[in-house]
């Protein structure tokens, strides 16, 4: 498997507005998108996703990290998730095609949700302008 890099997080947050406003003016992350219950921001290379969630109606019971995603090349990307299915890895969601990429989301051995994404910021922003 070839991940080639950090492609984005997804942070859980419990107020978009505040969380937008620490992110944007404190981090100087740039706003690319605001729909309803998220955004998304331009960090160097790499993106932040923030979404709005109730921890009392999430199956995820906490406020955090939600994911951290790794960039693959799409030619690699069949292999790698035959690999981890193999592997006997938990598969949360995919293989499927969503947001501009390929994309998987698997448990790491503590629970660590992570995925493996084709995609760019630029390529899921396509299908939201």
């Amino acid at each position: 498997m070839k991940a080639t890099g950090f492609n984005h997080v997804t942070i859980r947050v419990s107020d978009l507005s505040r969380s937008l406003l620490f992110y944007e003016s404190l981090l100087g992350m740039k706003l690319v998108h605001r729909g309803r219950l998220d955004v998304y921001l331009e960090w160097g290379s790499a993106w932040i996703c923030l979404i709005e969630r109730s921890c009392e109606s999430s199956e995820k019971p906490s406020y955090g990290v939600d994911h951290i995603a790794f960039s693959i090349m799409e030619e690699d990307f069949h292999d790698a998730a035959v690999k981890l299915q193999g592997s006997g890895v938990p598969i949360v969601r995919g293989p499927l095609e969503r947001g501009g990429g390929y994309s998987i989301n698997f448990l790491d051995p503590d629970g660590t949700e992570l995925e493996l994404f084709t995609g760019s910021l630029a390529e899921r922003m396509k299908g939201w302008s």
